[in-house]
């Protein structure tokens, strides 16, 4: 369900994110390739944005998936091909201007895979029901902090490239909240991303990110800043959550 306008007003300026999103990264570039855990490390957890919600979609699939390594199939053991993409959740509650770290909260995460394709669900193009890769959830330990393994999503008709998460407060919470939106990647690392096997068999995407209906909905505030990793690509992406 979609917030009101306050609720989806950025705690700090967009300029300001801005700035330090650029600041970052120069800091990575002078450091060279980080593996995953130095690159992820670098985000300082003191920003907090309060981001927009964005559609559940037709694919979520409460797994309960307690794990941090979501590439393999855990029916079969298989690891799903893919450019490896370490992902980190800073999470914090936002009161009164101040943040702070939220413990102990549910970050379910699931995305398609090079191909396009989810698992455990019945599509037209596809049936996946009982396979369960690229999904799984993670709680957010004292800092707010959940991290996951994955790989880079690849593309399907009619959206551009993208991560769908979920937030949930613990159970024994008094009034148990849910946030869910999506996360985006820039185009130009994208193309360059599916250059490669197996992204390339499937041809050249179709939708980019302003021309999918639910990016226009705010997503530039959903994307992420990957950087290069040894194995791959690392992105933080911190929140701020206006619980009630």
């Amino acid at each position: 369900m979609k917030k009101d306008d306050e609720q989806n007003e950025p705690l700090f300026s967009r300029r300001g994110a801005m700035v330090w999103l650029g600041t970052t990264s120069a800091i990575w570039l002078m450091a060279g390739t980080r593996s995953p855990a130095q690159a992820a490390s670098d985000t300082p957890q003191s920003l907090c944005l309060v981001r927009p919600e964005q559609t559940e979609g037709p694919y979520f699939v409460d797994e309960r998936l307690h794990r941090t390594d979501i590439r393999s199939d855990p029916t079969n053991g298989k690891i799903t091909p893919g450019t490896q993409l370490a992902l980190t959740f800073h999470i914090s509650r936002v009161r009164a201007g101040d943040c702070h770290p939220l413990p102990d909260a549910q970050v379910d995460v699931w995305h398609c895979d090079a191909m396009g394709v989810y698992s455990d669900v019945r599509d037209r193009e596809f049936n996946t029901v009982g396979q369960k890769f690229l999904r799984g959830y993670q709680l957010t330990d004292s800092q707010g902090t959940a991290r996951f393994m994955t790989i880079y999503p690849g593309w399907y008709p009619q959206r551009t490239v993208h991560i769908h998460f979920k937030i949930r407060t613990a159970p024994m919470a008094r009034k148990r909240y849910e946030f869910t939106s999506q996360l985006y990647f820039p185009d130009e690392l994208t193309d360059r991303v599916h250059t490669a096997l197996p992204y390339s068999s499937k041809g050249r995407r179709r939708v980019k990110n302003h021309h999918d209906f639910i990016f226009r909905d705010g997503g530039d505030q959903l994307m992420l800043e990957p950087t290069a990793t040894n194995d791959g690509y690392a992105a933080t992406f911190p929140i701020g959550l206006r619980l009630p």
